[in-house]
């Protein structure tokens, strides 16, 4: 049975989902014009607002910094007190604002125009004194706010934020922004170990466990057990990787003869084995593993000879996973 609490959530996810699906009517011309006056500015993106409306303006800053567009977060009511000094010459300013009406705003408007600066608005009033004084205006106009006495902020900052990701996400498509920059920016945490480490990074921490076409049995095990790996390589007299003998190769082995002295390495190994570049991204190597439903590939270089391997255990302590 659906609670009260439960309707409540629903009837809050419902208003701002209609409050987003609303936008694709606002965007026009108007969008077209911002995207190419801050790519054409030469400066940053300042972005402002007063209230829950200044909230969403660091999150937007914090979105565009991410994604290739210089950008810094200025408060209104300390812009009138001395933080104008932060908007430089081609800086592009956006106003983030409901209602347009703020006395705020009212008083900054005319000092960043003296200013030269562009404008945009981002706002939800379009015949406010911020729609019809800013440059550009970008409508977010809600029908109501989730909130149920239709006053706190809600829907219209969730439309808010979400012009903002719009603007961002253009302007990274635009810029040419790929996944290499993205990782530029983004060095700290799980995230950005997925965009830049490399298999070069993590496989030489380990053993490189090998052994030789016409060894016997017993130095297959010794070569498994000491590279604590579950595995071992096979490599001809050319390094080069003929075959792969993991240790569950080893109890199938057993389940079908216990006369295994005299077997060679070549004939208990597995050819053609899943092997991945040193230069691949690590997150590459954990899709290959997840793919083949296997725990280790075996790294080489760009001449195919064997370097080493890189297991599953690896990418897990490194929180690629």
């Amino acid at each position: 049975m659906e609670t009260s609490a439960q309707r409540s959530a629903l009837y809050t996810i419902e208003q701002e989902a209609n409050a987003i699906a609303n936008l694709k009517n606002f965007i026009d011309d108007s969008f077209d014009k911002a995207v190419n006056a801050i790519r054409q500015a030469g400066g940053r993106v300042v972005i402002t607002g007063i209230g829950k409306s200044a909230i969403v303006a660091q999150k937007i800053v914090a979105t565009l910094n991410s994604t290739g567009t210089p950008s810094l977060f200025m408060h209104a009511a300390d812009a009138i007190h001395g933080d104008l000094g932060m908007i430089q010459e081609k800086d592009i300013v956006i106003i983030l604002s409901k209602s347009g009406e703020s006395d705020e705003i009212k008083v900054l408007v005319p000092l960043i125009k003296n200013s030269g600066n562009i404008i945009i608005a981002i706002a939800g009033n379009n015949v406010s004194f911020l729609a019809r004084n800013a440059d550009i205006f970008l409508n977010t106009t809600v029908s109501k706010e989730a909130c149920p006495n239709n006053l706190a902020p809600t829907s219209s900052t969730t439309a808010q934020m979400v012009m903002g990701d719009a603007l961002a996400v253009c302007l990274m498509q635009l810029n040419g922004f790929d996944s290499n920059d993205f990782a530029k920016f983004h060095p700290g945490g799980n995230l950005g170990k997925r965009l830049y480490l490399r298999v070069n990074d993590i496989y030489t921490m380990n053993e490189s466990p090998s052994v030789m076409e016409d060894v016997l049995f017993k130095d297959v095990i010794f070569s498994i057990s000491d590279g604590r790996l579950g595995a071992t390589a096979v490599l001809n007299d050319n390094n080069k990787i003929t075959g792969i003998i993991t240790d569950g190769d080893i109890r199938r082995l057993f389940e079908k003869t216990d006369n295994v002295k005299h077997l060679k390495a070549s004939e208990i190994s597995k050819a053609n084995p899943r092997t991945i570049l040193n230069t691949a991204l690590a997150v590459e190597a954990l899709e290959k593993m997840n793919s083949n439903s296997i725990t280790q590939l075996i790294v080489v270089d760009e001449n195919d000879s064997y370097l080493g391997f890189i297991h599953l255990h690896d990418l897990i302590r490194e929180g690629i996973i």
